[in-house]
């Protein structure tokens, strides 16, 4: 019994490995390779690029993607739990309540440091 799942955990492992590894092996294969100098240059637009490649950004930009995520995975954890609610129990309230406080308290603190608030450079 315990043989025939470690046969079938192997059987998917292998299959895991193999399948991207044959595809992408055949597709090397299959593709046609005709490489011309203007194929490695930049392209925007069909214009040819100006000034430098490394561009300096705002750090806020990143701040506000990390607040989205950290805001969005909330979204994700709250909606089962709202879908199940009647299921759960008081037990499961009393950590969401915990999860959701955490989450408020990083808010907070992203409030006090002025993180949430755009101005220019």
């Amino acid at each position: 019994m315990y043989m025939n799942n470690y046969v079938v955990v192997s059987i998917f492992l292998i299959l895991g490995v193999l399948l991207p590894v044959v595809a992408l092996t055949a597709g090397r294969f299959l593709r046609p390779y005709k490489p011309l100098d203007e194929k490695y240059t930049t392209y925007e637009s069909g214009n040819e690029p100006v000034g430098e490649s490394h561009v300096r950004f705002n750090i806020r930009y990143y701040l506000f993607a990390l607040m989205f995520v950290i805001f969005d995975v909330e979204t994700v954890f709250l909606y089962p739990w709202a879908v199940a609610f009647k299921q759960l129990g008081l037990f499961a309230v009393v950590e969401m309540a915990i999860f959701v406080g955490l989450l408020v308290v990083g808010l907070i603190y992203a409030w006090k440091k002025k993180v949430l608030q755009w101005t220019s450079i």
